[in-house]
């Protein structure tokens, strides 16, 4: 159960892997979720630790080098150890894992540690034998590869992670950053995943297609400005009942370019988001207070706990008072 931590308690160490030929995005998701100090009062605190199989300096496509990374052996005593990425076996510059990676990853997963491979990192836990038998996902664009090549797996390309506990998988690219907010909240609770979310100025989640305990997003501003403003007020009022007609009269849309710059920017119906933002404050709800789940039903505009119960084991395969049990943080 993830519990507040304090400047008393130990700092995880996490440690991310870096290769000759790594994206620099790719590398910053980790090292930005888990490398800065978060000085406010119940912050966590972790060692980030970048090492490789080959000494450094590492080049990237962008035309500079990372220097400074450790050797394998900094997995040794590693919380979390995260493969950001990874070579496209579609590529003629493809290299496959070395040995003595996979061998590391083995070691520390034998051990406890959380393994997370973002994006084409999903491959290498995939060689290491790691995700025989479980659920992963990685790129879209590889899907069908990482499909031929790893039968064993249970591959779901259509969602944005998939957590199976010990080992972690994402999609690709900005579905990384999901992933590891994701990782931070089951670590260390909504509140500290949210925190961060906001000092990297990126939304706490966006939906996939599968039971995430994260919560969504509000959408960019720009040209949908005064959509962005709408969705900000419903987020604020979410106990009372909202259609689509008094939403986009809100926004001094028509219903149909209303519905039309939804889509657009949170990539779902007015009903799915609803539903999305009223679970979402259901969970935060029962992490951090002591409403009962009647209450907690009728703020989140569910009208009754029954209601609540039916949407929350739909989404999320239990219930709200199991997963208070797991994440309750008072």
């Amino acid at each position: 159960m993830p519990a507040p931590s304090s400047k008393n308690t130990p700092a995880q160490t996490v440690a991310v892997v870096a290769f000759d030929g790594i994206s620099p995005f790719h590398l910053s998701v980790p090292c930005l979720v888990f490398g800065q100090e978060m000085t406010s009062p119940g912050m966590p605190r972790f060692k980030l630790l970048v090492c490789a199989p080959e000494a450094g300096p590492l080049r990237t496509p962008a035309g500079f080098c990372v220097d400074g990374v450790r050797k394998l052996s900094a997995m040794a005593k590693a919380d979390i150890v995260i493969v950001p990425s990874w070579l496209s076996p579609n590529e003629p510059d493809y290299r496959p894992p070395p040995e003595a990676l996979l061998k590391a990853l083995r070691a520390a997963h034998q051990r406890g540690a959380r393994i997370v491979g973002l994006c084409l990192g999903a491959f290498v836990l995939a060689e290491a034998g790691l995700l025989d038998g479980r659920p992963a996902t990685t790129h879209w664009a590889l899907a069908p590869t990482f499909a031929q090549r790893y039968p064993q797996i249970e591959l779901r390309p259509d969602v944005l992670y998939v957590d199976d506990g010990d080992v972690l998988t994402s999609a690709g690219t900005a579905a990384g950053i999901d992933c590891c907010l994701h990782l931070l909240r089951t670590e260390h609770g909504a509140e500290v995943a949210n925190h961060m979310a906001r000092r990297m100025v990126v939304a706490p989640h966006r939906q996939g297609g599968q039971a995430q305990y994260v919560e969504q997003p509000l959408p960019a501003s720009g040209a949908d400005h005064r959509l962005a403003d709408v969705l900000a007020w419903v987020q604020k009022h979410l106990n009372r009942p909202h259609s689509l007609d008094d939403l986009a009269r809100r926004a001094l849309l028509s219903r149909r370019t209303f519905t039309r710059h939804f889509r657009q920017v949170t990539g779902t119906t007015v009903g799915q988001w609803l539903l999305n933002q009223r679970l979402a404050l259901a969970q935060q709800r029962l992490e951090s207070t002591r409403r009962s789940i009647e209450q907690i039903a009728a703020d989140a505009g569910f009208g009754s706990a029954v209601s609540l119960r039916q949407h929350f084991a739909a989404a999320f395969n239990t219930s709200p008072s199991t997963y208070r049990r797991e994440f309750r943080q008072i």
